[in-house]
């Protein structure tokens, strides 16, 4: 059974930092390229990077660039999104998900975590 597992959300002012991890189970995580996106109450799902299998591509959302990076390490099945200089338009649940192709398109990926909170405050 494939689970990814984020963890790292919380609370934290304008101009602060957090620090996204994805855990992977029950997958061949190096045969997937990862996601994350992001949902804020009342909006639709959006994409925010994405990194492929091989880690030598990423893409960023525009929203994100210069601030928000996307690594992996095939060895622990991880994909990590670190946040710099948060705005509080950040705000959202944070999804990570995993798909064979490297996509801005929620629906090209086949799995998908539960979610971490990040609130950012002015």
């Amino acid at each position: 059974q494939v689970q990814l597992v984020e963890s790292g959300g919380g609370l934290v002012q304008a101009g602060d930092s957090l620090t996204l991890s994805c855990e992977a189970f029950g997958v061949t995580f190096s045969a997937y390229d990862m996601g994350w996106f992001r949902q804020a109450p009342g909006t639709e799902r959006e994409f925010v990077a994405a990194i492929n299998r091989s880690a030598d591509r990423t893409l960023y959302a525009d929203a994100v660039k210069g601030r928000f990076t996307i690594w992996r390490d095939n060895t622990k099945n991880t994909v990590t999104l670190q946040m710099n200089s948060l705005r509080p338009e950040d705000t959202a649940v944070y999804y990570c998900a995993a798909g064979v192709g490297l996509s801005t398109i929620s629906s090209d990926y086949h799995y998908w975590g539960q979610g971490t909170q990040a609130q950012v405050t002015v």
